[in-house]
């Protein structure tokens, strides 16, 4: 399929360079306050890292709050309820903090809740992520191209423009459902990547189904 873009896609990659931060809770009162206090960029590193370290095997969805919460600290209810949050729904980091301190704060203002240390040398331990982002010499002008490049980029990249520009841009969509449909046109299309859950596949088979999707596509046109 050859209809031109109206404007190319230009595919980037991303590389993290991970930072300890000088916060640490041990127990619950204190993460509550790192949480509200914490840069921007930890809060992501600890709800989104797994994904990058998931890249072909089933990713967890655990955050790194739940699972200190579930096996250091030991509430699993707690833990659960972190887990459950659905990352899916927001566009923003600020709002998965208030998220996060809704949660937690409930659990603190409930009655006959009674805070406790952990073991020494079991704190939660900040981290913080400063992404670099780079261009790649991958373009594509039309959708056939944009297949090909598909199956050609790293699994940064994939993820770069599939879960980072959400957030970057403060969208619903994702980069590559913004390219398709202003660029060729392609709403269903569009919609269709937008209905995925990212959050729930590895990054490679995130790949492959949305290959697959624009495949389909190809071949209902050709077949017109």
């Amino acid at each position: 399929m050859d209809k031109p873009a109206k404007n190319p896609f230009y595919f980037y990659t991303r590389q993290n360079l991970i930072y300890l931060t000088a916060r640490k809770a041990k127990n619950l009162k204190e993460l509550l306050d790192d949480i509200k206090e914490a840069p921007s960029s930890s809060i992501y590193y600890h709800t989104h890292h797994y994904l990058q370290q998931h890249e072909y095997l089933s990713p967890e969805p655990p955050n790194d709050f739940a699972y200190w919460i579930k096996n250091v600290y030991q509430e699993n209810v707690l833990a659960e309820r972190l887990a459950s949050m659905d990352l899916r729904t927001f566009n923003r980091l600020r709002d998965i903090r208030l998220q996060l301190i809704e949660i937690i704060q409930e659990v603190i203002n409930s009655e006959g809740f009674a805070d406790r240390n952990v073991p020494k040398g079991m704190e939660f331990h900040f981290m913080k992520a400063q992404t670099f982002i780079f261009p790649t010499k991958i373009q594509a002008n039309n959708l056939l191209e944009f297949k090909e490049s598909l199956a050609k980029v790293s699994l940064n990249s994939i993820y770069f423009h599939m879960f980072e520009s959400r957030l970057r841009l403060e969208s619903d969509l994702c980069d590559f459902s913004i390219w398709l449909r202003d660029s060729l046109g392609e709403d269903k299309l569009a919609k269709e990547f937008s209905s995925l859950d990212p959050y729930t596949h590895t990054l490679e088979s995130l790949r492959s189904k949305i290959i697959k999707l624009i495949a389909k596509r190809i071949e209902e046109v050709a077949n017109v």
